[in-house]
């Protein structure tokens, strides 16, 4: 019988021993797998953190590669320059070694073939050729006179620009203000431009590089500009859009002043019935001014051309009709006057043209500019915007 009550007692008491086994053999399954799960939790921490450093890494390698690519894009523009440059000074060598091969000493005879002659004047005559055809020769006026000058306004510093879009069908003025700036003040019309709270007006235009000097044109939508900080990089900037479009070295250009009395313009860029020029000066050339024609829609050099015209005491230039015309004044201000013409065809015989002088006016200027649409001169003068009336007549 006592027997029979231990086993009784025993029983529930053997039964909540292992029921208290089970529990703490789940109690430790349970708390393995907690740990299990802080391990994977920590290991993905681990690797999220390193794809974060690895994306970090990759975005500054990018930026670096980006860099060097620009970089690589200007070393290319560079050496397309260079040899551009050089093979211009290989011509112009060529052209020297020709020269001075056809001069002969008084005291030697020399026998020249006479179809060696033949052969030279054909191939002179033919290069006149192309470039009246690259010019376009029925362009046959040239300037006779200065008739009267404008006064539109008085705005912004003693050097700027000012200039109509002669590519284009509207009426609306660009200023551009100083000799180093990077905005463009757009107005609709020369009324708008003309009245007393004319910037408020104005649309603005920030240029991703400044500009340099005043010798920059705005032709078919495009202001073409020598870039700040270099020696000769124009740049070609679409006004409507607000993004560069293309951009160019000068070969030789951006080492002195194209003008003596104007240093800060080293590149100054023109517009003629013929399109897009350069105007600078070269010191191999004696200081004398050197003209370049661009294709203004492939920003490629179709020819240059040495003048006799000297940028000492000359302060401005413009290219009308395929000609020249160099501006001089006198270092302390005075009354301007042209004289020096160039003809890029020699249809002008420039020894017959007489000084021109502009009208009415003591003072100088920081840039001309002429409109061949409206045939006339747009200056800046000591922070005033001019315009010249033109006289011309007929080539000889």
């Amino acid at each position: 019988m006592v027997v029979l009550q231990l086993r009784f007692l025993l029983v529930p008491f053997l039964t909540s021993v292992m029921g208290a086994a089970q529990y703490m053999m789940q109690d430790a399954a349970l708390m393995n797998y907690i740990d299990r799960r802080f391990l994977s939790l920590e290991r993905l921490e681990k690797c999220n953190q390193d794809i974060l450093d690895y994306v970090e890494e990759f975005r500054d390698f990018s930026k670096m590669v980006l860099s060097r690519l620009a970089g690589l894009n200007n070393y290319k523009a560079e050496v397309k320059s260079e040899v551009e440059n050089l093979l211009t000074r290989i011509e112009r060598a060529q052209r020297d070694i020709d020269y001075f091969g056809s001069v002969t000493d008084s005291n030697t005879c020399i026998e020249v073939h006479e179809d060696l002659v033949k052969q030279q004047l054909f191939e002179e005559a033919e290069e006149k050729k192309k470039l009246k055809l690259m010019l376009n020769a029925s362009c046959d006026h040239m300037l006779a006179g200065i008739k009267s000058l404008k006064i539109v306004k008085k705005t912004g510093d003693k050097h700027g620009s000012w200039m109509k879009d002669p590519g284009k069908k509207h009426t609306k003025i660009y200023l551009l203000n100083g000799s180093v700036n990077n905005v463009i003040l757009e107005f609709a019309n020369i009324m708008t431009f003309m009245e007393s709270n004319h910037t408020l007006k104005a649309r603005r235009v920030t240029l991703p590089f400044p500009w340099e000097g005043t010798g920059h044109i705005i032709y078919q939508g495009f202001l073409f500009y020598h870039r700040y900080g270099s020696l000769n990089e124009i740049i070609k900037f679409n006004i409507q859009k607000r993004n560069t479009a293309d951009q160019m070295l000068l070969p030789g250009a951006g080492r002195i002043p194209a003008y003596q009395l104007s240093p800060s313009t080293k590149i100054d860029l023109a517009i003629d019935e013929q399109g897009l020029w350069a105007i600078h000066a070269e010191p191999e050339t004696g200081g004398n001014i050197v003209i370049t024609k661009i294709n203004h829609i492939t920003m490629a050099v179709e020819h240059t051309w040495d003048t006799s015209c000297n940028s000492k005491d000359a302060e401005a230039a413009f290219m009308a009709c395929n000609t020249l015309y160099v501006v001089y004044n006198f270092p302390s201000g005075g009354t301007s006057r042209i004289q020096c013409v160039y003809d890029v065809l020699d249809a002008v015989n420039t020894y017959e043209i007489p000084v021109l002088h502009f009208p009415k006016r003591q003072g100088s200027h920081s840039t001309i500019h002429y409109n061949p649409k409206e045939k006339q001169l747009f200056a800046w003068g000591d922070g005033s915007q001019i315009i010249y009336k033109l006289h011309t007549k007929q080539k000889v």
